[in-house]
């Protein structure tokens, strides 16, 4: 049995939290390695910018594979069921071809 999702088990949201926590820590180097205030500010404004374009990205491609799953889910018969399928077996003369009703290969006609 699959364990409940926890909130933390999200892996777009974890590459969220640590492109934020880059985005914090970048400036800070920046201006301890002597990169002036204004230079250390374009680069946050930068990467808080590239940061959410990808989190708006993941967020979209989420949505597209939760309703890609329910499409495959809806084609899916019930578990313990099987579909009726309407291929000729040998009760109906078909054998194993299909489409053709004798050896000649051509159907009689009426």
């Amino acid at each position: 049995m699959p364990s409940p999702r926890r909130p933390h088990d999200d892996p777009a949201g974890d590459v969220v939290r640590w492109a934020a926590f880059s985005c914090l820590l970048v400036p800070v180097v920046l201006v301890i390695y002597g990169t002036s205030f204004g230079g250390a500010a374009v680069a946050t404004f930068g990467l808080a910018a590239v940061t959410a374009a990808c989190r708006a990205m993941l967020r979209c491609s989420e949505k597209a594979e939760r309703a890609a799953a329910a499409v495959l889910a809806e084609d899916r018969p019930a578990p313990g069921r099987r579909r009726r399928h309407s291929r000729g077996g040998a009760a109906s003369g078909g054998g194993g071809r299909r489409g053709c009703s004798g050896p000649g290969g051509i159907a009689p006609q009426d």
